[in-house]
């Protein structure tokens, strides 16, 4: 009889006291078929402990030859803390070798226990420093910060970052913790389908793994698209605004091409800078000139809150002057109000990759060293900035920013540098999205060769761009940019960030809370031993330890599911209005900049 849900699918039927689980044969991890059900949680956990005890061991030796691993240190690391030596090994790795470790489909029979762990090691080589850099690439988030306090005023704002920021950072406390449990050189954790896995079952997999897709093939469609409007806007829009798009979704073809995170890292660190300077050059610019009203008629909060704040008098063509609110600006206006907040639930959208990111370190442990820099990091700059735009342009602040300011040379030097530090972005992104579909389709199903090896690494050259031509269609055919992120934001990323972090760590903290003494996995016989099963087991995972961590975790997944719906009600009813103005898709030569 099949268990009756995936939380309890560890494989076996533990429901008789004193059951002992397992296969009669033990097989190797290195045997084992690609997410096979039969696995349960605790041997998943076991083999966790003892790759973690390995990297302790590493970092103390590491500390021992005077390794720098603080905060600074993490930020502004020296060139040869970014690389990290790839897993050790007595040369007998061959790459054939390596290439049958890698895939789970493989012929692993013809490689040794030893060999399969370290071409595990040798897979692994981010490091805190380069996870620092890759969370805050994200080029969306700091430039709607001014549209999102437009929308929704000084002090609702304030407190949307802060709260939203909060959570993000205990949502990634949740993801690492469950993924120091679950994580090993025998079973690698690779994406955030396999966490799902392994607590809920193979449909959690799969759905999760279906929205990620979906989600990183967004992000890589809206930032196709912010970069075309940057280019439409440079070239005065004389270039045709598809053409503007096109061109960013062929330039993704060469982008996408660097296969590893580690390699991202100087990449991203020359994104954040890029951002920071995009972000001084606009203060003060916006400190010394008028909004760009012609922008602000089709992406700003005004125009999001209705448009009466950013017309012109029909009769003497002057734009109302620049107002501010402490509460929300239209209490009425619902709509407008919830995709200004989904903007802020983009700007802390990176927890969707964060196990991606987790799965290519060499040291997991310092993961929360590296999100904790680049949270507080990012919550700094996006409130510096949102706040002063928001002083000096109000109503008229555009998403994104940078294409608000009124000279016309200010904002071409935005949108080049933007359009650079973007396009980083979005191989970030892709990168990511392509492995996610690699892995869990062409991998599993189709039984494609591994990344390592050449005929991988041909295959993956040719998908690149088939992703981004299918990322730039399916962006393409979204009339309004802040409507496509705030869709995007509310049935994607707040689900990774907000949703699903919890949800996970209740049913990671259930299973580990119900284990008793005695209970455990046997690594010489492969046999689980549990001494009871079902509610009664549940129940006391639940119980156990910290019980009211867990309701709060109820609570909060609840939450944010309900800020979810009301955030796909609003983006959906923004783009129905904006599928009205046919206009501005970007299938059509007008740039929804130009006013004219």
């Amino acid at each position: 009889m099949a268990n009756p849900s995936g939380f309890a699918a560890d494989g076996g039927d533990p429901r008789l006291h004193g059951a002992v689980v397992g296969q009669a044969d033990y097989v190797a991890p290195r045997i084992r078929k690609l997410h096979d059900s039969s696995i349960m949680f605790e041997e998943y956990h076991y083999y966790a402990e003892l790759t973690r005890a390995e990297e302790d061991a590493s970092v103390t030796s590491s500390h021992a030859d005077g390794e720098k691993t603080g905060v600074m240190a993490t930020i502004f690391s020296s060139k040869s803390s970014k690389v990290v030596k790839q897993g050790s090994h007595d040369g007998s790795l061959t790459n054939e070798k390596m290439a049958a470790a890698a895939t789970p489909l493989g012929n692993h029979h013809q490689v040794s226990d030893d060999e399969w762990t370290n071409a595990a090691r040798a897979l692994r080589t981010a490091t805190a420093s380069a996870i620092f850099y890759l969370i805050t690439t994200d080029i969306l988030g700091p430039f709607g910060v001014p549209f999102a306090i437009g929308t929704t005023g000084w002090g609702p704002g304030v407190a949307l970052y802060s709260v939203f920021g909060l959570l993000a950072a205990y949502s990634g406390w949740m993801l690492w913790k469950i993924f120091l449990g679950l994580d090993s050189y025998h079973y690698p954790l690779n994406t955030y389908g396999d966490l799902a896995f392994r607590i809920y079952g193979r449909t959690a997999r799969h759905l999760m793994n279906s929205l990620q897709t979906i989600q990183l093939l967004c992000n890589v469609g809206a930032i196709i698209i912010s970069n075309g409007q940057a280019l439409s806007q440079v070239s005065k829009f004389k270039l045709c605004y598809a053409v503007c798009c096109l061109i960013w979704a062929i330039a993704g073809f060469a982008v996408g091409q660097v296969r590893t995170l580690q390699k991202y890292g100087w990449l991203a660190n020359a994104a954040i800078w890029l951002n920071l300077l995009i972000i001084f050059m606009t203060m003060g610019v916006a400190a010394h000139s008028t909004p760009n009203y012609a922008a602000a008629q089709g992406a700003s909060a005004g125009a999001a809150l209705g448009g009466d704040l950013v017309k012109p008098d029909p009769t003497t063509g002057a734009y109302p002057p620049i107002v501010h609110f402490a509460g929300l600006p239209d209490p009425g206006n619902f709509i407008g109000a919830i995709n200004g907040l989904m903007q802020g639930v983009y700007a802390y959208g990176g927890a969707m990759v964060f196990i991606e990111f987790m799965s290519e370190m060499k040291r997991p442990r310092d993961f929360l060293k590296g999100m904790a820099a680049a949270q507080l990091f990012i919550y700094f700059f996006y409130m510096l900035y949102g706040l002063f735009m928001y002083a000096y342009q109000g109503q008229y602040a555009v998403n994104p920013s940078y294409q608000g300011i009124e000279p016309y040379a200010w904002q071409s030097a935005g949108n080049v540098i933007a359009i650079v530090s973007g396009l980083i972005a979005a191989g970030l992104y892709g990168n990511i999205g392509v492995k996610v579909l690699y892995n869990n389709i062409l991998i599993e199903f189709l039984h494609a060769p591994p990344l390592t090896s050449k005929k991988g690494k041909i295959l993956w050259a040719a998908i690149i761009p088939v992703y981004w031509t299918l990322a730039f269609i399916i962006a393409a055919a979204i009339p309004n940019f802040f409507g496509l992120t705030s869709l995007v934001a509310a049935v994607c990323i707040l689900q990774f960030t907000y949703t699903f972090p919890p949800l996970l760590y209740l049913g990671y903290a259930i299973k580990k809370g119900a284990m008793l003494p005695g209970e455990g996995f046997d690594p010489a016989t492969g046999r689980v031993v549990r001494h009871d099963a079902g509610v009664k087991r549940w129940a006391r995972g639940f119980t156990k330890g910290a019980w009211y961590l867990n309701v709060w975790n109820i609570i909060y997944m609840l939450g944010a599911g309900v800020t979810a719906g009301l955030g796909a009600y609003s983006a959906i009813e923004a783009l129905i209005a904006a599928f009205a103005q046919p206009q501005i898709g970007a299938f059509t030569c007008h740039s929804p900049l130009d006013n004219a």
